[in-house]
């Protein structure tokens, strides 16, 4: 616990008048809910609640016990009604009748779906016994990092026993499932006045009559277990005290900036990764602390914290006294290597005959002393959930081994939590990932109508985004939509002027920062201008050339250097013109700027081939809907141009194509989405005309 964590007690937000008229299940929910808005009490996705319910039979009418728990794999903070199982009772008790002992214990989760109450389609956890053998009307279990700092501390039952007396029992590390749930039963019957109990290595359960009384035993109890490590740790050094210094926010995010895609380029071998990272108090004391490494290697201790961080992270070579992010980049090769080597030796020593076959060898947490930890994962959830986690085990670690001494998992039971075969089951079940899972997009002009329906069309496909444009209040709309309908995760902005070359620099490294790397680059900044030859000033002519010619040059440049220190490909989209190649009277600086766009594509196709970078071009005509350039001087001079108003104008462009229809937003981004995706991965130099057909642009 960091001391701001353990000076804010713990809030009781149960309100009497909003429960007064809820059913039990809908209290059931309240709690969940209430439970998990809080991270010092359990952490994502971790813990579940349940209640006993006297409900009607569907079927005879009877009343009947129905056990109402979260299922598998939901979140107790964000659960709805329709993410708890609901089991009958009698059911789950004459399931003991079955069991055939500890080495068969797994068999038993195929028999939950048999006593499913009222065909309720959601898949009961593992903890399910846990929660139905507890002869109590409501339990919590929870995952606080100040009680599982006491389940991972060398004496945790001592511990147990000096902070709780006999209000609250413990139990030896059990791997979660039917046998645990029987030990679970075993106390209650043999403490009877107890009121919950420590797992070790693992959580606390509690129990009461009632939902209220039940939610507030839970904070209770955990408050009380804040509070001593509060006393008993104050004043005292976490970690064996500093032995590095923090470098400042600003270079702590740069050096980052700068790991991160050599990072991933050596770890996204099986998928494309992404990264996350984070430089919070917790983590700076932790990695620029004395015991950091030798605690580090002990692993995490709890297996909601395990399963997601992997058996140890990896610690990288840096002194942030004597920075040279160089010299640390040049040896992340051989560390990473040696992390993998050293992953394959534990699979090899702990496997079993019917073990999976080995997953990804790569670390998912990078400890950087003076600088922070990173994360990777297959998405920007999974990685930012990864280091939550890691906080998380942060927590148990200063807890634990100020007051006692740190123990994570045995090795062994680590590896048959990681490679349980429900496990394997469970990530089986997952969908496949989406086309461009994993993939980081940067998107200029993101806030126009191009740019963000080409990201909409790349978010939808599971990318990450960052939206880059000039236009502050149109970006902060675009990103509140995006958000709104994609999750904030994977959407980022930044005010980027693509003719400033310090601002486009500042702008990839935020992208790394945020994402990790970048794969993909939509070039689509835009301007337009109408006017004479003789009344084109020079003023005009390098404004075209700077935003549409120099702006993108700069901007690839830019992609260049990321996708050849990541060594993964890329994708580099244009969004050019018709006029790129068909000449427009009245308009020869935009088409000139807008030819120059295409001849760069061309050569940058060249160049970027003997590293799988592809580089092609969309060539839109007349998308007005959306776009700002069509605003304002503009639109009043192509219609000046045509000898039309603005309402004739769309139907002129419409009736002069060949197809006879109007040219959208969404059309470009379906051409730019296949261009960056691998529907082209043998495509590059390469124009694709979204115009409607004009005779003049065609390419040969």
């Amino acid at each position: 616990m960091t001391p701001s964590q353990t000076s804010q007690r713990l809030e009781n937000k149960w309100d009497d008048a909003r429960a007064q008229d809820m059913s039990e299940p809908e209290k059931l929910l309240y709690r969940s809910n209430l439970l998990g808005s809080d991270k010092r009490i359990t952490n994502y996705g971790g813990g579940n609640t349940s209640a006993k319910v006297m409900q009607d039979d569907p079927l005879t009418g009877d009343v009947t016990e129905v056990l109402w728990v979260k299922g598998s794999g939901g979140d107790v903070g964000s659960i709805k009604m329709d993410g708890f199982s609901t089991l009958y009772m009698d059911k789950l008790n004459a399931l003991r009748g079955l069991y055939r002992g500890v080495e068969f214990e797994d068999e038993m989760v195929a028999y939950l779906p048999h006593c499913t109450f009222n065909l309720n389609p959601r898949a009961a956890s593992i903890d399910t016994p846990l929660h139905a053998y507890v002869p109590a009307k409501h339990v919590d279990h929870m995952h606080p990092d100040a009680i599982i700092a006491i389940a991972a501390a060398k004496d945790s039952k001592a511990l147990t026993q000096k902070i709780f007396g006999n209000r609250i029992g413990w139990l030896p590390w059990k791997k979660p499932g039917y046998e645990l749930g029987l030990w679970l039963s075993d106390f209650c019957k043999q403490n009877p006045d107890a009121k919950g109990v420590v797992l070790e290595s693992h959580g606390l359960f509690t129990w009461a009559d009632d939902a209220k009384d039940c939610y507030e035993l839970t904070l209770n109890v955990i408050q009380t277990a804040m509070d001593w490590f509060a006393t008993e740790t104050a004043g005292r050094d976490a970690f064996g005290g500093p032995v590095h210094t923090s470098l400042d926010a600003d270079a702590r995010r740069a050096t980052a900036a700068r790991l991160m895609p050599a990072i991933r380029g050596y770890v996204s071998g099986q998928q494309h990764m992404v990264g996350h990272f984070t430089d919070s108090d917790a983590v700076l004391e932790f990695v620029n602390a004395k015991d950091m490494e030798r605690l580090a290697a002990l692993g995490t201790s709890c297996p909601d914290h395990f399963l997601r961080t992997k058996i140890c992270p990896l610690v990288v070579d840096f002194n942030p006294a004597k920075p040279d992010i160089d010299a640390t980049i040049a040896g992340l090769a051989d560390a990473i290597a040696e992390y993998r080597v050293g992953y394959q030796a534990y699979y090899d020593r702990c496997k079993r005959d019917d073990s999976p076959a080995i997953r990804d060898p790569n670390a998912v947490v990078y400890l950087i002393p003076g600088v922070g930890m990173i994360t990777f994962a297959k998405d920007k959830a999974t990685a930012r959930i990864s280091g939550e986690f890691y906080v998380n085990a942060i927590n148990v670690m200063r807890g634990a081994d100020a007051v006692s001494e740190y123990q994570g998992l045995p090795e062994q039971e680590a590896f048959d939590i990681e490679y349980w075969l429900l496990e394997e089951a469970k990530l089986q079940r997952m969908p496949a990932p989406k086309s461009m899972a994993g993939r980081v997009a940067l998107v200029t002009g993101g806030a126009g109508g191009i740019g963000a329906a080409t990201a909409e069309r790349y978010l939808r496909e599971g990318a990450c985004v960052m939206l880059a444009d000039i236009d502050d209040a149109a970006l902060a709309e675009t990103h509140e939509s995006l958000s709104a309908k994609y999750s904030a995760d994977v959407v980022r902005t930044i005010n980027m002027n693509v003719t400033d070359e310090a601002a486009v620099a500042f702008a990839y490294s935020d992208i790394t920062a945020e994402f990790g790397g970048i794969d993909i680059l939509v070039s689509n900044a835009g301007i337009a201008s109408s006017a004479p030859i003789e009344d084109t000033s020079l003023d005009l002519w390098n404004k075209n050339m700077s935003i549409l010619s120099t702006g993108y040059f700069l901007v690839s440049r830019e992609a260049f250097k990321l996708f050849k220190v990541q060594n993964m490909g890329g994708a580099i989209v244009f969004v050019a013109s018709k006029n790129g190649l068909a000449a427009s009277p009245n308009a020869s600086a935009y088409c000139t700027a807008k030819a120059s766009e295409i001849h760069l594509a061309r050569c940058l196709a060249l160049e970027g081939a003997p590293m799988g970078v592809r580089v092609n071009v969309v060539n839109p005509d007349a998308v007005l809907k959306g776009s700002k350039i069509w605003q304002g001087e503009w639109l009043d001079q192509r219609a000046g141009t045509y000898g039309t108003d603005k309402d004739g104008l769309e139907e002129m462009y419409r009736d002069r194509s060949m197809l006879k229809r109007s040219v959208l937003p969404e059309d470009i981004a379906e051409a730019a989405y296949f261009l960056a995706s691998d529907l082209s991965a043998k495509s590059t130099g390469n124009i694709i005309n979204v115009d409607a057909g004009n005779k003049e642009a065609f390419t040969r």
